[in-house]
């Protein structure tokens, strides 16, 4: 019997890369009639290092993901997939999306681009893809290709 997944979790950060691995978990979702959990991780540890810390740079990068989940959902239903919901997180990415999310909401697949918008992070405590891939409760999909499965290539502005 193949496998079919029923609870996919898919990380956006507003990167290309994250974009692609929503488009291709529409697909995934709407061959395997399952349900899409799209997810934003606000990381707080961001801003404990800022003296001037003001609630209001959260509620802005907050505001902003929430607009571009809210895209993503109109988008995936134009598509044909009514199963979608999205919640934005706070804490640190890696664990939210290796454990927390995948334990609460039962999930058995996480698509995840295969690099996100932090290269500072990438370089000095490693990327959260790559976290996730070594830690996630459940299957990782890496999306390293567009939808035509060529090498992505971030478009040119």
């Amino acid at each position: 019997m193949l496998q079919q997944y029923k609870q996919i979790l898919v990380p956006v950060d507003g990167s290309y890369e994250a974009e692609l691995a929503f488009k291709k978990a529409v697909a995934v979702a709407i061959r395997n009639q399952a349900t899409i959990h799209l997810v934003h991780v606000v990381d707080t540890r961001a801003f404990q290092n800022i003296s001037s810390f003001d609630t209001s740079m959260v509620e802005q990068v907050t505001d902003t993901a929430k607009e571009t989940l809210e895209k993503y959902v109109q988008e995936a239903h134009q598509a044909g997939l009514k199963d979608i919901d999205y919640s934005i997180e706070y804490g640190a990415p890696k664990s939210v999306i290796a454990k927390d999310l995948p334990r609460n909401l039962h999930i058995d697949l996480i698509m995840i681009g295969a690099t996100g918008l932090n290269a500072v992070e990438r370089l000095l405590i490693g990327s959260v893809t790559e976290f996730v891939t070594r830690t996630a409760l459940c299957d990782v999909l890496v999306v390293r290709t567009d939808l035509d499965n060529q090498p992505a290539k971030k478009p040119e502005n």
